[in-house]
């Protein structure tokens, strides 16, 4: 997306080097007047009495992908600062970052995480574990970007019935919403608070993440996606620790002293 900056008006020179000026202006030629980039669509939204952060990415203007370990020592990134300054050092300026999922107590992603086409670590099926906390309340499910650049989110049974390669997943739980209906564990009145984030595919190109800047329970935070955000399929990326970063904004979501190292990152870099 490009805006320009507000340019003086056009003095009343004759009609052929006006259009000369215009058309000047318009390539980002003229002094003061040239494009500059802007971050991603994001806005704050109220929705049943909470505030929420919302950021949509377009999948045909930026690439969304996740990250976990700095390519050279394999350390993990652990936060969306030290991604930032990795990616500043490496000459790419970081506009958006979130949370990637659920982790285990080894700090490695707890199902599926596929980064750049390579399956790091398996989907996982496993079904009830406690040790999972809302990894197991099923259906749990994955956020997939195939090679093509479509994305979607899907429940883990069906992506692996599907069979189809992926670019970029990472499995997450519980499913807010499937097929348009909200996930049949959730209760309406339900005492059990908490930040939220999530993300949905509103269609194979717009991706939408939202976090909560207030605890809520599971049942609020679907329906936020299927009553307000308009997505039919959305999953649960976590809970008390989850944030969103924008470039030029900050962070939103859960206070910075709950937030613990995360194990996969989302992120979109400026282009070069």
């Amino acid at each position: 997306m490009l805006s320009f900056a507000a340019c003086p008006p056009l003095s009343p020179f004759p009609r052929q080097l006006t259009r000369w000026l215009l058309a000047l202006t318009l390539l980002g030629g003229a002094a003061g007047c040239a494009p500059t980039a802007q971050a991603l669509d994001s806005s704050e939204l109220a929705f049943e009495g909470q505030n929420y952060r919302i950021v949509h990415v377009d999948l045909k203007r930026e690439q969304l992908s996740l990250h976990w370990r700095e390519p050279q020592s394999g350390q993990a990134f652990g936060s969306i600062e030290t991604l930032r300054q990795w990616g500043e050092a490496h000459g790419r300026r970081l506009l958006f970052a979130a949370n990637a999922g659920i982790y285990d107590h080894k700090s490695a992603p707890l199902g599926l995480y596929v980064e750049n086409g390579r399956t790091v670590v398996p989907l996982n099926l496993a079904h009830g574990n406690p040790a999972s906390g809302n990894f197991s309340l099923l259906p749990n499910g994955v956020f997939v970007i195939y090679p093509d650049g479509h994305a979607a989110v899907r429940t883990s049974a069906a992506f692996k019935t599907d069979g189809k390669a992926a670019q970029w997943a990472t499995q997450s739980g519980p499913m807010l919403l499937i097929d348009g209906k909200l996930n049949e564990q959730f209760v309406d009145d339900s005492s059990s608070l908490k930040w939220r984030s999530g993300v949905c595919a509103r269609t194979p190109t717009e991706v939408i993440f939202a976090v909560s800047e207030a605890p809520v329970n599971f049942h609020t935070f679907g329906r936020l996606f299927r009553d307000r955000l308009g997505c039919r399929d959305a999953l649960y990326l976590d809970g008390s620790i989850s944030q969103l970063y924008v470039d030029g904004e900050g962070y939103a979501g859960a206070p910075a002293f709950m937030v613990k190292p995360y194990a996969g990152i989302f992120a979109v870099f400026a282009k070069p």
